[in-house]
């Protein structure tokens, strides 16, 4: 009797709350440091793109709008449910040969991670935030406010940790995303989509495509309804797409170098702070 092929699992894209496979149908290997087939992930287009970022935009006004407090409870149970399937993701990592001590440290600061800004979503304003003093009969207030669809730009680095260290801040702070995963190793940004599934997250306010970075960065960086871009990629060409496609709809950009992103420096409100607008309100004093 002939060795059993083993049937390997195809990784689909988390978008509007669903798991749909790529528009053009077609996935790509994932290999292990020694070349050996391991899954299979879509490789999504420009279509896809398209067909994440509305629903990214349906779904902003909803998430921004609700309080803090309960942006706060959907963080806390993400990490509960990520918590639940720890040994899913540390099984998904040692896939890709990670070490099992570091590929449970890695999960295990995830879920901190989330707790981290969890805590954060009723305080950030209020500490971002101001009264200014004016020289009329007013008062001047400045608070933090959401600014909408975010692009993020995944490293391949820490799949799991560093996808977590940009999503939290971002939703956090009341705005929706598209993300490009980690293209070397996408099966736990995927297999994030299904704990977001099952958190009380609303569909569409966090959107995970998986493929080749190149064929999918010019399209969601200049895509008109996309307001700001969370990049982690170091090649200056690539920054320099993304600051081109940027400057022509104004886009908000942060270039975020990160080298350890097991270092506590990722948990960090000023993340929050980087993806919101100052809005500013005059009162009559009096009135």
């Amino acid at each position: 009797m002939s060795d059993r092929i083993k049937v390997l699992k195809t990784y689909k894209t988390y978008v509007d709350g669903k798991f749909p496979r790529s528009e053009s149908d077609r996935t790509y290997k994932i290999t292990d440091s020694k070349g050996k087939t391991i899954a299979n992930a879509c490789r999504c287009t420009r279509k896809d793109v398209r067909n994440a970022v509305v629903p990214a935009r349906a779904a902003f006004s909803g998430w921004s709008s609700r309080s803090a407090y309960n942006r706060g409870q959907v963080l806390y149970r993400i990490a509960e449910m990520l918590e639940g399937r720890k040994e899913q993701f540390v099984e998904e990592l040692m896939l890709t040969d990670v070490k099992k001590s570091d590929a449970e440290n890695e999960v295990q600061l995830s879920i901190d991670r989330l707790i981290y800004f969890a805590g954060w979503t009723d305080k950030y304003p209020q500490v971002f935030g101001t009264v200014n003093p004016v020289a009329s009969a007013h008062f001047n207030f400045s608070m933090p406010e959401s600014t909408g669809v975010v692009g993020i730009i995944a490293p391949d680095e820490s799949p799991l940790l560093a996808l977590v260290s940009l999503v939290a801040p971002v939703i956090a702070g009341g705005n929706s995303c598209v993300v490009l995963a980690s293209e070397v190793n996408p099966l736990p940004a995927v297999s994030f989509g299904e704990v977001l599934h099952a958190s009380d997250v609303p569909g569409g306010a966090v959107n995970i495509l998986t493929g080749f970075r190149d064929e999918m960065l010019d399209h969601l960086t200049s895509h008109m309804d996309v307001n700001a871009v969370f990049n982690t990629i170091l090649d200056q060409n690539t920054r320099k797409l993304i600051d081109e496609n940027a400057s022509i709809s104004i886009k908000r950009v942060e270039h975020y170098e990160a080298k350890n992103w097991k270092d506590d420096s990722h948990e960090n409100p000023y993340l929050i702070l980087n993806f919101q607008e100052t809005k500013t309100t005059w009162h009559p004093i009096g009135v």
